[in-house]
């Protein structure tokens, strides 16, 4: 078998490069055609299912992160539906005569409600009068209510006109001794018109931004008036008939407005609390409208994480919500989206009266909405994020007295952004200089390795080397991450220091136990450790303290890696590379340095145009590895060698080195042991 010795190449500067061709911008920029909602059409067309769908149960719920246009999209769709106003209903409560804590509702064809009210309150006007004749009131009554029955032919009246005549005939008794109809009984044949529709043109669509108990259900004050008279409506019943969209993080964080949602849904009655006094839970004296049968169309709006978690643990959530309209925080990278995109920025550019936009200026623009996403193939669908950017360039470019917001004003934010922001970032590098923070970026150390890591600071992130230390010696222990011991290592991290473990066993330990006791540590770290990415620098320095190997310390090292040694793809990649460049560069570079990244990741280098020219200058390197061995010889200059028919490996290269010592402290354990 031939020795494996070929390295793995730099990556050239065209390579590193990623650019929007000006002549494309200009090209697609005279095809303008503003899309309100863009990249998402799995979204639209469940939403478009779900407001459609009348069947009780599709309620909606939109998921997705901020900023991607998920409520300018719910309200585009429910737009296209607003017209059909089949489904809209006056809705009238009037008194429950048997159980007056809850209120009857009545429903009416628009304009039909206001006409039975009135009619209601021309009928109560005159039984007040005919009760001064208590000998003939009772007749007179019933011969009112005779008349409304046939002003109001409809079958579902029919149970409230025969109780009305009922209590008519209980109160009859009553207004005898009075000789007269008192305040009570004269309020208590009106009806209360919660919702009149008749001069709607349109479907309600109700946008409910502080769902509270008295927002959503209403609110009543029975000390002043009867039950039915003193319920005011929430915005669930306003948009019976039509849609209701409500910011579901509000939601819950309201305790019991979930539960209390879930009832109405559910078509049970409502509980609301008397007086103005809401807390959240419900009081002593309530009254129970009833609930209206008509159709409501409920969209909640949040996250991914919160979908996931309503759908695990509540057992109620997918019969009431059956359509996940899921919003992507991203859209693929083509023609169509990228003049989708510029037409919208150009559009919020015009409305807000900013300065003109230049071919190479939208080309930088588009070059931040994919560094935004981290991918060389997708863009950004949270357009918000590119309209601030450009207000802050046209700040820029007023500022300088320019005409135009051309390329040099979308990177002067940029710029911007990181020295207003960068405080901490400044000092890392401060400490690092003057030797507070011990790092080496030259020559070549056992058992060190420079990791990457991203500290997020808010809307800012930078990146940062941090350095990784692993020390070896005859045990049984195993690997023991000092992190964890610390406890400041989270369950991913915990998990990747295990499959350091698996990879050994398989390299390595294969006619032999593994006797080790190796720690692993993230040297003047003192926060919490968690995640993968930094799994392959442990790996590496690991396999260095084992074998005894030297690795170079001008190149740094991000990847997850699994048991078969093969390199995984991380996030934050452009970050980790300019930071570690970046202290390269306040203590000088050399000419050597670089970093080792995974494969993968070279799609999503979206990388600062000083870091493109030191590769250019080839002053600095970015090394594209698919498994430990490619790094492994990067960073000792050594070959990795192949196995021998006994499959052993053979010798004077790192994996012999490595094996043999580990058989060495098997063996040295088992001379502790007799």
């Amino acid at each position: 078998m031939s020795e494996r010795t070929s390295q793995v190449l730099p990556l050239s500067f065209e390579q590193a490069s990623f650019e929007f061709d000006p002549v494309l911008i200009k090209r697609l920029r005279n095809q303008r055609s503003v899309d309100r909602i863009v990249g998402q059409p799995r979204a639209l067309r469940s939403l478009e299912m779900g407001l459609s769908l009348p069947k009780v149960g599709y309620n909606i719920f939109v998921s997705g992160e901020s900023q991607s246009g998920r409520h300018a999209a719910v309200r585009h769709a429910i737009e296209q539906v607003q017209d059909d106003l089949s489904g809209l209903r006056d809705i009238v409560y009037v008194c429950n005569f048997t159980q007056p804590d809850s209120p009857h509702v009545l429903t009416f064809i628009p304009g039909e409600g206001s006409r039975f009210v009135d009619s209601l309150e021309q009928f109560n006007h005159s039984i007040t009068l005919f009760a001064n004749e208590s000998e003939t009131f009772l007749s007179n009554a019933h011969t009112l209510v005779d008349s409304l029955l046939v002003q109001f032919p409809q079958k579902e009246l029919e149970r409230y006109f025969f109780g009305l005549k009922g209590d008519i005939t209980r109160q009859d008794a009553h207004i005898r001794r009075l000789g007269k109809a008192d305040e009570a009984l004269a309020s208590r044949y009106l009806g209360n018109l919660v919702v009149d529709h008749s001069r709607s043109t349109k479907r309600p669509m109700i946008i409910e931004s502080h769902p509270s108990v008295g927002n959503l259900f209403g609110t009543v004050n029975t000390k002043e008036k009867p039950a039915h008279l003193s319920y005011h409506p929430g915005s669930l019943l306003e948009s019976c008939g039509g849609f209701i969209i409500i910011d579901a993080p509000e939601l819950f964080s309201k305790e019991g407005l979930w539960e209390a949602l879930k009832r109405y849904l559910d078509a049970t009655s409502l509980a609301q609390k008397g007086g103005d006094a809401v807390k959240g839970e419900l009081a002593n004296s309530i009254i129970r409208p009833q609930i209206p049968p008509l159709p409501i169309k409920v969209i909640l709006i949040g996250s991914e994480q919160l979908y996931d978690a309503l759908s695990e643990k509540d057992d109620r959530f997918l019969s009431l919500f059956k359509v996940n309209a899921q919003f992507d925080y991203t859209m693929s990278l083509t023609e169509e989206t990228i003049g989708q995109t510029i037409s919208n920025i150009e559009h919020v550019a015009s409305r807000k009266g900013l300065l003109p936009i230049t071919d190479d200026g939208l080309a930088q623009i588009l070059r931040y909405s994919a560094w935004f996403v981290e991918s060389r193939l997708h863009l950004s669908t949270q357009f918000p994020i590119l309209y601030d950017l450009l207000d802050e360039a046209n700040f820029w470019a007023k500022k300088e007295q320019k005409q135009t917001i051309d390329r040099s004003m979308i990177l002067k934010v940029n710029d911007e952004r990181s020295y207003a922001s960068g405080i901490y970032q400044e000092k890392i590098n401060e400490q690092i200089k003057n030797g507070e923070v011990i790092i080496s970026l030259q020559g070549a150390k056992v058992g060190v390795v420079n990791g990457l890591a991203v500290i997020d600071q808010g809307a800012y992130s930078f990146g940062t080397p941090t350095v990784i230390s692993a020390t070896v010696a005859p045990g049984t222990e195993g690997i023991v991450n000092i992190e964890h011991e610390a406890g400041l290592s989270g369950e991913i991290h915990d998990k990747g220091l295990l499959i350091l473990e698996g990879y050994l066993r398989k390299h390595y330990a294969r006619s032999f136990p593994l006797s080790i006791y190796a720690g692993i540590a993230f040297e003047q770290s003192y926060a919490e450790v968690d995640g993968d990415s930094a799994s392959s620098s442990e790996l590496f320095a690991l396999l260095s303290a084992i074998g005894e190997l030297e690795v170079r310390q001008d190149i740094a090292v991000t990847g997850s890696v699994n048991q078969m040694g093969e390199i995984q793809p991380v996030g934050g990649i452009n970050e980790k590379i300019e930071g570690f460049f970046h202290t390269c560069r306040s203590l000088g570079l050399t000419g050597k340095q670089g970093v080792i990244i995974p494969y993968q990741n070279v799609t999503n280098l979206i990388l600062s145009y000083e870091i493109l020219q030191a590769i250019k200058d080839r002053t600095f390197f970015i090394y594209p590895i698919r498994t430990i061995e490619e790094g492994m010889r990067i960073l000792t200059g050594r070959p990795s060698g192949v196995r021998n028919a006994k499959g052993n490996w053979s010798a004077g290269n790192f994996n012999y080195d490595i094996e043999n010592r580990l058989r060495r402290m098997y063996q040295a354990g088992l001379s502790g042991r007799s």
